[in-house]
């Protein structure tokens, strides 16, 4: 996702807050990633306009909208961090970890 989208998410949605680093960098933990997902996803997929995105966390705090839909292929947060995990394990057992 482009920077300045980021930034502007940032000014628009109040519950995207990534940490900030030294020098200001900001740190996106996979929670963050999640929200940005979801957001992404109802604003491009779904058909929401960041106002109605933004009554969506005003009445119900996006809960369960960062659950893929529930029709067809796994898309969204969740195939994300599947796909994270599955690349996580594939180099853990390339390095011998376990």
């Amino acid at each position: 996702m482009a920077q300045h989208v980021l930034r502007f998410w940032e000014t628009k949605f109040p519950f995207v807050k990534p940490m900030k680093r030294a020098g200001g960098r900001r740190f996106y933990r996979p929670a963050d990633i999640a929200v940005l997902a979801t957001v992404r996803r109802l604003l491009h997929q779904d058909g929401y306009t960041i106002k109605g995105v933004q009554k969506l966390y005003r009445e119900t705090g996006l809960k369960g909208e960062a659950a893929p839909p529930s029709s067809g292929p796994a898309t969204g947060a969740g195939a994300l961090v599947a796909e994270l995990e599955r690349a996580k394990a594939r180099l853990d057992a390339v390095l011998g970890r376990r």
